[in-house]
């Protein structure tokens, strides 16, 4: 999954300020629970902490009883990587906005690996929606597959 290999670049600047040693994963539990709890956001520098403000309102935003372990924050994390893509952004561009706008650290190669898996996966459920029957939903697919190829 592409959030898994999502790194929050100024991890070390977190492990300062909470005093004990924390993932560099942005997604991974320990991180988001830490994060959500041990950080002392007075005591980071301003771009640091509106990373991270950035990051808690885009992604950990759920009413989810178990958030932030529900899913949820890699789900929107990986509609927020297609919907940059349909916006007409590249994959590169996509991984310095991740960057600037939330310090996550993304490789381009694996933002377009995942972009080109997200097509196949499209097309099988533009075939299965045409086999059943149920032509929004293919041409749904088939919308978003253009927009992601362009």
């Amino acid at each position: 999954m592409i959030a898994d290999k999502a790194r929050f670049r100024a991890a070390r600047k977190l492990e300062r300020t909470a005093g004990f040693r924390l993932p560099d994963h942005a997604f991974s539990g320990a991180f988001l629970e830490s994060v959500g709890t041990a950080i002392n956001f007075e005591n980071l520098d301003r771009r640091t902490h509106e990373q991270l403000l950035t990051f808690f309102r885009d992604f950990m935003d759920c009413k989810c009883k178990n958030a932030p372990f529900c899913g949820c924050p890699e789900r929107k994390f990986t509609l927020t990587i297609i919907e940059f893509r349909e916006l007409g952004l590249d994959h590169r561009q996509i991984s310095a906005h991740l960057l600037d706008e939330y310090g996550i650290d993304l490789y381009p190669a694996d933002i377009l690996s995942f972009l080109e898996d997200s097509v196949h996966m499209l097309e099988a459920i533009r075939d299965v929606a045409e086999l059943q029957g149920r032509e929004k939903l293919a041409e749904n697919a088939i919308e978003h597959i253009k927009k992601i190829e362009h």
